[in-house]
């Protein structure tokens, strides 16, 4: 079975990385030079140090926005 295709909506440079009460808040810049921010939320409590740990990861990430074709 095919798989449906994506279409790339923004890619986004990730500029800061604010923690929020159920986990992160990215915000950065897209190739088309708007702001974007994105909200990543856990189902799981983090402790201190796993906190800082995924902090540090997203803060050296880029993020893609993809969506299904219709």
């Amino acid at each position: 079975m095919d798989r449906p295709a994506f279409q790339s909506v923004a890619e986004i440079e990730i500029d800061a990385v604010t923690p929020s009460r159920r986990g992160f808040t990215l915000t950065g810049q897209g190739a088309d030079r708007a702001e974007y921010r994105l909200d990543v939320h856990f189902e799981l409590p983090l402790d201190p140090r796993t906190r800082k740990v995924i902090g540090e990861l997203l803060t050296q990430s880029d993020v893609t926005i993809a969506r299904r074709n219709s």
